[in-house]
């Protein structure tokens, strides 16, 4: 993971733990990723109502995603998805 990729996705993750407008769409797009038979997926016209610098972000972490073919748990983001869930999806939660 590139330094821009990896800053790109702790922004992401920083929305997804917040309760900003976005953050359940942020929540979405990395939810689908850790997990999307759980989760849900991704509607990708989500990306027209996210703020400009929002959709880059996830343009970034979608292109890490697929050319990585590992998940954000296995990368060391395993805590913050775990917050994400509890956040979004509690009834998914440990």
């Amino acid at each position: 993971m590139t330094t821009e990729q990896k800053a790109s996705l702790e922004r992401l993750i920083a929305i997804a733990q917040s309760d900003t407008g976005q953050a359940r769409r942020v929540a979405d797009f990395l939810l689908a990723w850790w997990n999307a038979g759980e989760c849900g997926g991704f509607d990708l016209t989500t990306l027209w109502f996210v703020d400009r610098s929002i959709a880059d972000d996830m343009v970034i972490v979608f292109s890490y995603v697929a050319r990585a073919n590992a998940y954000p748990d296995t990368l060391g983001f395993n805590v913050a998805f775990q917050s994400i869930v509890r956040g979004w999806r509690p009834e998914l939660a440990d």
